[in-house]
């Protein structure tokens, strides 16, 4: 797959549909490369008459692994956090949303429609607030404001995205450890057949999986902190997607970040979907593309090609996940 240069670090990246179409750009979360969207959504957005582009985060995937920077402590940065001492990551989620424009500018993307889940929530929304002219709207998928007046996360869904694979750096030990994970913090309501996710989480430990990487990222998260004065700077259209049954991030998350932004003066919709844990289902992901495809259709004719009923109908339901 082919890579660029930005903001210091090499992303990799894949592209899906007409690239004279409107550009998706996707950013996926903690510890997780590009695989963790689903591809037979990737298929819709792109059927939907989006030029479709997925990235590796720095420390995620095939783009640069930060190892010199050293692999953190993080049950003694837990404590610092819960005590609320300061906290010193190597690298913040500004630096990773100034990796986003950078990627952006050397692909040549034109005010590309940013989608962030989870951890990349936060960094689109960081990124809609710092580089606002780089793009056309924001979505943020699962994601929060960091505030700490939010309820915590459920104490199992914690526990599992802080714990190593058993055998880190041990190929079936990462997918076991993926599986369990997506198991936890996913959907109760539409849970993957097993193979199904046993396949989709080979697909993503192939691609590059380092929990070194993935601690130094969960630096960048604690210590932003409280970001609510940053989002309250957002200003480019904006949709707020959550899900009801979410135990990682609680669906509070999701409504705190849509009220920031339009108690700020900004332009946001919050959809709160049903049945859709810290993941992104199959069974939703004509629900999930009706609403992004929506969102865009409303900023006007130059951020939108068309709505075929390909984006919109059933296809292959192969792939299903965070």
């Amino acid at each position: 797959m082919p890579s660029v240069s930005a903001n210091g670090v090499s992303i990799e990246y894949e592209t899906l549909g007409d690239p004279s179409n409107p550009s998706i750009l996707l950013v996926m979360g903690l510890g997780a490369n590009m695989r963790l969207w689903p591809s037979a959504l990737c298929e819709k957005l792109a059927a939907a008459g989006f030029h479709v582009v997925r990235m590796d985060n720095r420390d995620a995937g095939r783009s640069t692994q930060l190892d010199f920077l050293g692999t953190p402590n993080i049950p003694k940065e837990a404590i610092k956090y819960l005590l609320r001492l300061p906290i010193h990551s190597p690298y913040s989620l500004d630096d990773m949303a100034a990796d986003t424009a950078e990627f952006i500018d050397a692909l040549g993307l034109v005010k590309p429609h940013v989608i962030g889940a989870s951890m990349g929530g936060m960094i689109v929304q960081n990124l809609a607030a710092l580089f606002p002219e780089r793009i056309s709207t924001m979505t943020s998928v699962m994601s929060t404001t960091g505030s700490r007046k939010l309820p915590k996360p459920e104490r199992r869904a914690f526990k599992a995205l802080l714990s190593p694979p058993a055998k880190p750096g041990d190929y079936e030990s990462s997918v076991r450890h993926l599986m369990f994970l997506l198991r936890v913090i996913g959907s109760r309501t539409h849970p993957s057949p097993e193979a199904e996710l046993r396949a989709f989480c080979e697909r993503h430990v192939s691609q590059g999986s380092n929990p070194a990487g993935a601690a130094r990222q969960i630096l960048a998260i604690a210590s932003a902190g409280d970001r609510t004065k940053t989002v309250a700077k957002i200003r480019v259209p904006s949709l707020v997607l959550h899900g009801d049954e979410d135990p990682l991030l609680r669906p509070p998350c999701g409504a705190d970040t849509a009220r920031v932004i339009r108690e700020a003066g900004g332009s946001v919709k919050h959809v709160v979907v049903k049945g859709m844990g810290h993941d992104l289902p199959t069974v939703l992901h004509d629900e999930l593309v009706g609403h992004i495809v929506e969102h865009i259709k409303s900023q006007g004719s130059d951020s939108f090609i068309r709505v075929g009923s390909a984006g919109l109908m059933p296809g292959d339901d192969s792939n299903k996940g965070v």
